[in-house]
């Protein structure tokens, strides 16, 4: 068995202050490893905490976004209606349906020449019907 021997301060037989660092040595490393690791599982879990906070607040704000899309869409369509269309070029603009034929059919001329002809006679559009391309 091994003895201790008892530290006496002073004197050519006592224990120098290097030893006693010497053997607190390995329980200081020890300890300020376990610290380390502790402020680094700390400063993982904050982090882990905050994205998940973040990722709720996206998933809110993607939420959102797909309301005001659908709204959109559904405004969008009811704008769009013929109905209404019809309803406001008539009411607003005064607009009415054409009377007598949609289509005028031109002789087969050159293209580009009934195309003059076509807009400048009263504003009127024109389809050809020829088939030339």
């Amino acid at each position: 068995m091994s003895r201790s021997k008892p530290i006496s301060r002073g004197g050519a037989g006592g224990v120098s202050v290097g030893q006693v660092l010497m053997q607190l040595l390995p329980a200081v490393l020890l300890f300020a490893l376990f610290a380390g690791v502790g402020i680094l599982h700390v400063a993982s879990r904050v982090l882990v905490v905050d994205m998940g906070y973040q990722l709720s607040r996206a998933e809110a704000e993607a939420r959102t976004l797909t309301r005001e899309n659908d709204r959109l869409k559904l405004e969008l369509a009811t704008l769009k209606n013929p109905a209404r269309l019809e309803k406001l070029a008539r009411e607003k603009l005064g607009m009415s349906m054409p009377s007598g034929p949609l289509v005028i059919a031109l002789p087969a001329r050159e293209r580009t020449a009934s195309r003059v002809e076509a807009r400048s006679a009263r504003g009127v559009r024109v389809a050809d019907r020829t088939g030339a391309r």
